[in-house]
């Protein structure tokens, strides 16, 4: 499956700049990784941000997120965001700045 370029390019110029940000394809899209941890990530339109367990049910309740069941199982503290839920630019940065605080809370990997 193909993923939105266009986004990967904003994402890009979105994540804060330090060490340890990587990208690498899977799932069928592109992934970001800090220190390791996938954080957000694209598949096809849709963004997925990694928000952890404790905060899953108040991010499905924000416009344009649903679950993130691509595999058939929801996988619980993952969502995936239609464009027009990161069309904003400060949406988009709100996903990642929230995917980027539950990932530090993980250990180094």
């Amino acid at each position: 499956m193909a993923y939105d370029e266009g986004l990967a390019e904003r994402l890009r110029e979105v994540y804060p700049e330090h060490a340890g940000i990587t990208e690498k394809k899977m799932f069928g899209g592109l992934c970001f990784l800090a220190r390791g941890h996938m954080f957000v990530g694209i598949v096809g339109e849709a963004l997925m941000a990694r928000v952890g367990p404790a905060a899953y049910e108040k991010a499905l309740r924000r416009p344009h997120a649903r679950v993130m069941d691509f595999t058939g199982r929801p996988m619980k503290g993952y969502v995936f965001v239609d464009p027009p839920g990161y069309e904003e630019d400060r949406d988009l940065k709100r996903w990642v700045e929230e995917s980027l605080k539950f990932v530090g809370t993980l250990g180094e990997k």
